[in-house]
């Protein structure tokens, strides 16, 4: 894939990302100035952290799993791109998101 193709994408996350960034950011100010409760404000960010923490639970979980998947490719010497190569990859990632809900749902 050349670059051409992938830097506007890249882009265009980047863009995206930032513009949400900037909503979230002006949410939280809109919140203070309405004088909003110090507790309401306070459960608001700790939920915000606390849903951070899950969504890099969520792709560390699920890029280990992709990687061991990776790894079994390799393992079983597939060179091609083959329906059972496309079937470890799709296997590991559903390992790691069902990881990831076992891993939550524990709370």
């Amino acid at each position: 894939m050349s670059t051409q193709f992938l830097i506007p994408i890249a882009l265009f996350g980047c863009i995206t990302y930032v513009v949400k960034l900037l909503i979230d950011a002006r949410l939280r100010i809109l919140m203070m100035r309405a004088g909003s409760s110090d507790e309401l404000i306070r459960s608001i960010l700790d939920g915000e952290a606390l849903q951070r923490r899950y969504a890099s639970l969520r792709s560390g979980i699920t890029l280990l799993a992709l990687a061991a998947g990776f790894a079994l490719i390799q393992l079983f010497g597939w060179n091609d791109i083959t329906p059972g190569a496309i079937a470890v990859i799709a296997a590991a990632v559903g390992v790691g998101n069902l990881a990831y809900y076992a891993l939550t749902n524990r709370r």
